[in-house]
C-alpha cells in the first residue's frame, strides 16, 4: 500500500522524530522514503543548518537500513511545495510534525498540519513527539470509535508500525455509559461490554488478526478524549495512534473535539493518521 513515504522536515528536532517514524515504516514496507525540507522565507541560516544537518542524519540512518531514499530541498510556503512533491512524485503517505501552533490553539484548522491533512492527496501521519528519547515504542495504543472511516488502510498502518518496533497492540473503545430511567447510570461487567463491542471494532480486530499482530481489547465508558488520555498515562502506553477528526467547525465548537484535546494532553507520542488508500 506504501511503496512511497515522504517525511518532510524542518528546523525543529520534533520533525526529525517524525520522520523517524516514516523512516522504520518504510523499512517495514519496503518503500522508497523521501526526506524533503521546504526552506520558508526569511529563514535564518541557522535555522536553514539544522533542517540540512537533520536531512543528512536521516539519509545516512536510511542507507545503513538498506532503505533506498531521496533528499528533496525546495524554498517557498510548506503546504504548497510539499503538495507539489507528493503530486510530482506519487507520494503514497507523508510524515509532519505537529507544531507548538497545533497545540495551543483551540481548533487548529488553518496551520500547516491541519492544511497538510486536509489538502494533500495522499494519505497523512501528523506526529506530536513528547518523549524525544523514545522512539521505539513497545505498547501502542489505539483508540476506536464505533464507526471507523478509511478501517483497512488504518488496521495495515498500524500492523505495520507494529511490525517494525516489535510492539503489541492495545484497542480502545470509551463507550457511551449506559442509563436506565430512575435508576440513574447502568454499570456493566467487563464481559459485557465485550458483547456490546460494536461491529467496526470487531472487522478492525479482525483486520489485524490477518496481519498477525499481537492485541489486545478494552472497553471502558466515559468521555472519549479523557478516557484516552487517562489510559495511556495509567498503562504507560508509548505511543497513541487515532484517526483524524471528520467533524466540521461547527461541531466542534458545539460538541468538542476528542482528537484535538488528546492532541493537547497526551502523555507520549501521538500519530493522527488521515487515510486515503481506502479502496486500494
Amino acid at each position: 500500500m506504501y511503496k512511497k513515504i515522504l517525511a518532510a522536515v524542518n528546523e525543529h528536532l520534533n520533525s526529525e522524530i517524525a520522520a523517524r517514524y516514516a523512516l522504520n515504516l518504510a523499512k517495514a514496507c519496503g518503500s522508497k522514503l523521501y526526506i524533503c525540507f521546504i526552506a520558508e522565507k526569511g529563514m535564518s541560516g541557522s535555522n536553514f543548518e539544522k533542517a540540512e544537518e537533520a536531512m543528512k542524519r536521516l539519509f545516512l540512518d536510511a542507507e545503513k537500513m538498506n532503505i533506498e531514499a531521496e533528499s528533496i530541498t525546495e524554498t517557498g510556503e510548506p503546504v504548497e511545495e510539499i503538495n507539489k512533491i507528493v503530486r510530482h512524485e506519487g507520494i503514497d503517505i507523508t510524515f509532519a510534525s505537529t507544531r507548538r501552533e497545533d497545540v495551543e490553539r483551540r481548533f487548529y484548522a488553518g496551520t500547516v498540519a491541519r492544511n497538510l491533512s486536509l489538502k494533500l492527496s495522499c494519505s497523512t501521519a501528523l506526529v506530536r513527539a513528547v518523549h524525544m528519547g523514545r522512539i521505539h515504542p513497545k505498547d501502542i495504543l489505539i483508540p476506536l470509535k464505533a464507526r471507523i472511516a478509511g478501517m483497512s488502510e488504518r488496521a495495515y498502518f498500524t500492523a505495520k508500525m507494529a511490525e517494525c518496533f516489535g510492539s503489541k497492540v492495545f484497542i480502545f473503545h470509551a463507550t457511551t455509559p449506559i442509563t436506565k430511567f430512575f435508576h440513574g447510570e447502568i454499570h456493566l461487567t467487563p464481559a459485557q461490554w465485550e458483547k456490546r463491542l460494536p461491529e467496526d471494532i470487531s472487522k478492525f480486530i479482525d483486520h489485524m488478526k490477518k496481519h498477525k499482530v499481537e492485541i489486545e481489547g478494552r472497553l471502558l465508558p466515559g468521555a472519549a478524549a479523557k478516557s484516552i488520555t487517562v489510559e495511556a498515562a495509567a498503562r504507560r502506553h508509548d505511543l497513541i495512534i487515532m484517526g483524524a477528526s471528520e467533524r466540521s467547525m461547527l461541531s466542534s465548537i458545539l460538541k468538542g473535539n476528542p482528537v484535538e484535546e488528546v492532541l493537547r494532553e497526551t502523555p507520549c507520542d501521538l500519530i493522527i493518521l488521515k487515510p486515503r488508500h481506502e479502496n486500494q
